[in-house]
């Protein structure tokens, strides 16, 4: 069994590309969609595993799972100035959707 290293956040940030979608050009681009901070003890991915289904089965995070066009990713960060992790939800959406879930659920 090879040993490979995990995929780091910038391997799964992708360009902007563009589609054709019923004789249209579509564009798909990568957006935080959603982000919340855990305190920096332990094991913070175990700590944020609630939170992190809690939003999946929200409204907001129903509609995400249903209209992106891959599954989306979560990646984590430390927050110096709260000195906890920052968790941020990230997913693959067009741009007529992108904007659909800006103005519905920020």
């Amino acid at each position: 069994m090879a040993i490979t290293a995990a995929p780091t956040e910038r391997s799964l940030w992708k360009p902007r590309e563009f589609r054709i979608i019923n004789d249209q050009p579509v564009a798909f681009s990568d957006l935080i969609v959603h982000s919340f901070c855990v305190a920096e003890f332990g094991d913070p991915v175990i700590h944020a595993a609630g939170p992190l289904l809690d939003w999946e089965h929200s409204e907001a995070g129903a509609w995400v799972m249903a209209h992106a066009v891959e599954t989306p990713w979560w990646s984590r960060h430390v927050d110096v100035s709260s000195f906890s992790y920052r968790f941020s939800i990230i997913a693959r959406l067009s741009e007529p959707d992108q904007t659909f879930f800006k103005l519905k659920y920020t």
